[in-house]
């Protein structure tokens, strides 16, 4: 299927590995050309030269910390200020215990997880707007929609963007914007690899164990895969998902047991 999008200009961010490049690969599968970030230069650089050269895309690497004005006005700076399409993304706050968390430990988990893509979506999608077509997919959690206890501080912020989200996108769609989210379950990233690694320590357990624990908790009896993580992402920012709007796709092998 031809998605449409070859040609356009999108930003992907956190896109240096994991489900961040997962979806820049699948965009420049496309022939989207990419502005993509992550903060740590040197594997941003790699992977921007491995997604140019795969698929014949311009790739700009930006290294900033998106979760900071600083960060995103360089980001947004290399795009001249404008994108066809905004796939937004950060890592999560650390797991802990609700008794553990004070209220920076929150200020810092709503500025990275829920204010940093608010404020994405209010420099591009008036532009978007302006010109009559545009995307935008946030990265969330299945946290959302089922709250993992020990993920505290992702629960509230990555809710918080879920609410912002449902009222803003029904005001953008009628010019051609589409906005939406992607809610994945446990992937084969090192987000999961870090999650592995404490559980192995509080239970004393190998992190093959602990892994091997959670793969039997998911039906298809694995970790999802980044570059199907992405293809459900270039869908969302194809032609074909104009009618997409304000919706919550889940990516997690059927692990929440639920009818909506």
């Amino acid at each position: 299927m031809d998605l449409g999008i070859k040609g356009k200009t999108a930003l992907v961010c956190a896109a240096s590995k994991g489900l961040g490049r997962g979806c820049a690969e699948a965009l420049a599968a496309e022939g989207v050309n990419l502005v993509i970030n992550a903060r740590g230069e040197a594997a941003l650089i790699q992977t921007a030269y491995a997604i140019a050269e795969r698929h014949q895309v311009t790739v700009e690497p930006v290294a900033a910390d998106i979760t900071t004005a600083d960060g995103r006005a360089r980001v947004l700076d290399a795009l001249g200020g404008k994108a066809d399409i905004l796939v937004t993304n950060a890592g999560g706050p650390p797991p802990g215990h609700w008794t553990d968390w004070d209220r920076d430990d929150f200020i810092r988990a709503i500025d990275g997880n829920m204010l940093s893509a608010i404020a994405l979506m209010q420099a591009l999608v008036p532009g978007m707007m302006e010109r009559g077509w545009g995307r935008v997919v946030n990265i969330t959690s299945a946290a959302v929609r089922a709250p993992i206890a020990q993920l505290g501080l992702s629960n509230t912020a990555r809710t918080g963007l879920t609410g912002f989200v449902a009222g803003m996108a029904r005001q953008v769609a009628d010019k051609g914007v589409c906005v939406n989210n992607l809610l994945p379950g446990i992937h084969d990233t090192d987000r999961a690899t870090a999650l592995d690694a404490g559980v192995s320590a509080a239970q004393g357990i190998s992190a093959d164990e602990a892994r091997a624990r959670r793969e039997a908790t998911i039906p298809t009896r694995s970790y999802g895969r980044a570059e199907d993580f992405g293809a459900a992402c270039a869908f969302l920012c194809s032609q074909q998902a104009r009618f997409i709007v304000g919706q919550n796709l889940m990516l997690d092998g059927g692990a929440l047991n639920v009818t909506v």
